[in-house]
């Protein structure tokens, strides 16, 4: 047992740390480093969803009702998993239309009516009121075993003197802590980046404290898990059938019905929506969210069933199953463990308590009282020139108000339910939200009237199955009703209403409540008609996930800039103002009409401190017009779209015509290179057709002239003039082929041949060529055979012309080409390789392009001197010819001298290809 200053002072100072936390995150949000711009600080802000009744009534419901508690924590599961998308349209939508609250997205809806959001403020107060008991009790029970152990008697934990209960000064603290910052900006829909700080940190917090006892209990007080089952196997006889499925109450219904129930409850839970969809600063943090926080709630479920079973095998001083988490630690005679799970149950319940009220603050402010203000002209407030004070004091009254309804509530009803019980009693009331909200998502026809009538019929049925029972059993009421029904109609039993007997009170009062909800809402939508107002946000709503809802502007009527300045600036303040509208209109300027932008502006900027309704109607006071009907909205949006998807279409286009620009100026360019190639290579063919021919002619007009000749000399001309034909003939016949092969017309004898045996010989044919060059040729040919099928000749001319080449470009100084012939798998590969200055990357695939010759710069002028550039056809034919014999010609890297390498592979010919070759 601790005392109770020990108790005290670590309280506060935990609360005090919260402070310092939650100023550093406002800190650094003013100095443009957000902390919670972050997926895991978004997700950890989430997991608010954990409170008391995680902390302490899971392992409660789990020692009395087996598997059920899983269900509470499997519905929210189901929603991250398979309901981002829906979570994702309600933030986009929070966003463009600044919404403050779960009542204000309603109201926003249905036509920004501020008698909904009146409606939806009221319900969820009455709604949450014993949620924030449940907090509070948590916290007066968890102090009360800490400091009072082992005396367990629970009139003497919640039913104490007023100004000595410790639930009150709690209330009062946070509130303290609530006002300074939650309430430090009139803007609403601004971020509360220090709260959400602090919330994540809460988060931690309890699941760390959770997790110690969890270890505790696993590995301290017993020698693991399977020690722990084993033993509650033997002890408890009942334990497998406690903890099987049909022992949840209600059975497959009550299953299904508490799975529903959390899940909705977890999208409407007026704190869930101020963090899943308020606080969200960035859609895609959904993305990460959606499988973080299910991994968050099952770590901290994971130790329930073993505290349980703990608790359950009767060590001394446990007591009631709700505080199982802290007094399985007293009972050890720990002192700091039982420290850290009150810090960890007190971090489950501020939590909630202090995003919930700031939630419920809003909506009372903005909903209820701001309406009725401004509808009271005794109070004068148009002559008010500014209103920010008057506002920011309602709120933070507000929130004293509601913490202290929910200690009344906790004082006087609280003693009738369980923490779980007073948990699933607020859950029921939060899902009467979920019709309105969600329809109203998808279907355009749901109507402000079949909204209303839904939650009216869904909330009074709420109450007669499940709050009023709890005033009656808490003794503030007779309980016959409950047995007999009122006035002895036993079909309006709370319990068994129209008969409906045997299912657990929540699924029944969900069942019963969903179907007057939904029905009505359904009814009376398909039989009421619309308000231009309701049509136009019901179309900016279901069209919320096209980009071009956001660009619509929806006011058609005129405003002078003056007013809707003075407007503005009454209630948000001079700074805030110049924000949204700009500087204050002077001069020619004051009677100058505001545009439809500053109107959209103005409205957002009030409907984040006042919400939609009110924002309405105080824009409305100053505009001369109305809002867009909903066929304007709609022409808007569909012209929006329309222009959207022609200037998608005109990119497209455009993107189109710069490539087939781009295609078009390098087909261009290579049509102007192919021309200058073709002057080049007409010019070349004409001197090496003219060199020839000029010497033939030559020579032979010596001939003819000189009768008297000697005849060594006579010869020696006739010899010339046979070489100079040769040549003349070589060279016709490179253009020959290079035209066949364009052509497909060049005939080849493929046969099995050996290539190493063609290789020999061309170096023989070659051998006289090379001794002229003074080229030393290097030959690495195999001697067992290398069959491949191909022309003889044809190949044996690639190999000369592979060999003429390198001889030309090696280097001047040494000159050097060496040809191997290596089997590589099932192909043969011929390399020529010499030591001249090599082949550049971006020319090794020009070298065979026709009329193609590499220019050396560095070496230029001698070599282009010293060897003979040829006609730029002989690589092209090659190529074709080897292509052509199913092979390939390339330039490879160099292995051996450095320079340029050639390489041409063949398949090696199989044994059968003797006999097709023959």
């Amino acid at each position: 047992m601790q005392t109770n200053w020990v108790v005290l002072i670590i309280a506060f100072s935990y609360l005090a740390l919260l402070f310092v936390i939650a100023a550093w995150g406002d800190r650094r949000a003013e100095q443009g480093r957000s902390l919670v711009n972050s997926p895991t600080i978004y997700a950890l802000s989430i997991a608010v969803y954990c409170t008391a009744w995680t902390f302490y009534g899971s392992v409660g419901r789990a020692a009395t009702t087996g598997l059920s508690f899983l269900l509470i924590y499997l519905g929210p599961t189901l929603a991250m998993l398979c309901g981002w998308l829906v979570l994702r349209k309600m933030v986009r939508i929070a966003r463009s239309q600044r919404i403050t609250s779960i009542a204000d997205f309603i109201s926003a809806r249905y036509g920004k009516s501020s008698g909904l959001g009146m409606l939806v403020a009221l319900i969820a107060v009455v709604a949450i009121m014993p949620y924030i008991a449940l907090q509070l009790k948590a916290i007066t029970v968890s102090y009360g075993v800490l400091t009072e152990y082992p005396n367990l008697s629970p009139p003497d934990l919640s039913l104490s003197d007023f100004w000595n209960d410790k639930a009150f000064w709690v209330a009062l603290v946070l509130a303290v802590f609530i006002i300074l910052f939650g309430t430090r900006h009139l803007d609403a829909s601004e971020r509360h980046e220090g709260m959400v700080t602090a919330i994540a940190f809460e988060s931690l917090v309890k699941l760390f404290a959770f997790i110690a006892v969890g270890v505790f209990t696993c590995f301290v007080l017993y020698p693991g898990p399977a020690a722990l089952l084993s033993q509650a196997g033997a002890l408890l006889p009942e334990m497998e059938r406690h903890f099987g499925l049909d022992q949840i109450p209600g059975g497959p219904l009550g299953w299904f019905g508490t799975l529903v129930l959390a899940a909705l409850a977890f999208i409407t839970l007026p704190r869930q929506f101020q963090v899943l969809v308020v606080e969200n600063v960035n859609e895609q943090h959904l993305r990460r969210a959606c499988w973080l926080f299910p991994l968050y709630l099952l770590l901290i479920n994971l130790f329930v069933i073993p505290i349980a079973l703990a608790g359950l095998l009767g060590l001394p001083g446990t007591g009631e199953p709700d505080s199982f988490v802290l007094t399985l630690p007293l009972a050890a005679g720990l002192d700091a463990l039982p420290l850290l799970v009150f810090i960890g149950g007190l971090s489950a319940a501020t939590s909630m308590m202090i995003v919930e009220t700031i939630a419920l603050s809003t909506m009372v402010s903005n909903q209820l009282v701001m309406p009725l203000l401004l509808r009271w002209r005794h109070l004068h407030l148009e002559e008010s020139h500014d209103l920010s004070g008057w506002l920011l004091g309602i709120r933070r009254i507000a929130i004293i108000a509601i913490l202290i309804l929910g200690y009344l509530y906790h004082a006087l009803i609280g003693e009738a339910y369980s923490l779980v019980t007073i948990g699933l009693v607020s859950f029921a009331a939060a899902a009467q939200f979920a019709p309105a909200l969600l329809l109203g998502l998808y279907w355009r026809g749901a109507s402000r009237n079949g909204a209303a009538a839904g939650l009216v019929a869904g909330i009074l049925v709420w109450a007669w199955t499940l709050l009023i029972p709890g005033f009656a059993l808490s003794g503030w009421m007779q309980t016959d009703f409950i047995e007999q029904g009122p006035m002895g109609l036993e079909w309006l039993k709370p319990y068994a209403l129209f008969g409906l007997e045997g299912w657990d009170i929540y699924t029944h009062a969900l069942f019963w409540s969903m179907l007057a909800n939904l029905g009505l809402l359904i009814g009376v939508s398909l039989f009421s008609r619309q308000s231009h107002m309701e049509q136009t946000q019901a179309a900016l709503f279901t069209n919320a996930l096209k980009p071009e809802a956001e660009m619509a502007a929806i006011w058609q009527g005129h405003a002078s800039r003056y007013e809707l300045f003075r407007l503005v600036q009454r209630y948000l303040g001079k700074a805030a103002t110049q924000r949204l509208l700009g500087p204050a209109p002077t001069g020619d300027q004051i009677d100058s009409a505001a545009t439809p932008a500053m109107l959209a502006a103005a409205e957002q900027g009030l409907t984040g401190a006042l919400g939609s309704a009110t924002a309405r109607i105080l824009i409305n006071s100053v505009v001369r017009g109305e809002a867009l009907d909903m066929a304007s909205i709609l022409s808007i949006l569909d012209t929006t779209s329309q222009t959207l998807e022609y200037n998608r279409r005109l990119e497209q286009k455009s993107d189109e015509l710069a490539r087939i620009g781009t295609e078009l100026k390098g087909a261009n360019d290579r049509l102007r290179e192919l021309d200058r190639l073709k002057d080049e290579f007409l010019a070349m063919v004409s001197h090496e057709l003219r060199t020839p021919l000029t010497s033939i002619r030559a020579f032979a007009e010596i001939l003819n002239d000189s009768e008297e000749m000697a005849p060594e000399q006579r010869q020696h001309f006739l010899t010339i003039i046979v070489r100079e034909s040769e040549r003349l003939s070589r060279l016709i016949e490179e253009i020959l082929d290079m035209a066949r092969l364009e052509s497909g017309r060049m005939t080849l004898s493929p046969q099995r041949c050996d290539l190493s045996q063609l290789g020999h010989q061309a170096v023989e044919a070659v051998t006289q060529l090379f001794e002229q060059r003074q080229v030393q040729l290097d030959v690495e040919l195999p001697d067992t055979p290398c069959p491949v099928i191909a022309d003889p000749d044809r190949l044996q001319q690639v190999l000369i012309n592979l060999l003429d080449n390198a001889s030309k470009f090696a280097d001047p100084e040494t000159p050097q080409v060496l040809l191997r012939l290596q089997q590589h798998k099932h192909k043969f590969s011929v390399s020529v390789e010499d030591n001249g200055p090599g082949i550049d990357e971006t020319e090794r695939e020009k070298v065979f392009e026709k009329f193609h010759q590499i220019e050396h710069q560095q070496q230029g002028q001698k070599i282009a001197a010293q060897r003979p550039k040829g006609t730029g056809l002989g690589l092209p034919i090659s190529r074709g010819i080897i292509n052509q014999l199913g092979g390939r010609l390339w330039v490879a890297e160099p292995e051996v001298l450095g320079g340029a390498c050639l390489r041409l592979s063949l398949p090696q010919a199989l044994e059968e290809d003797q006999e097709v070759s023959s």
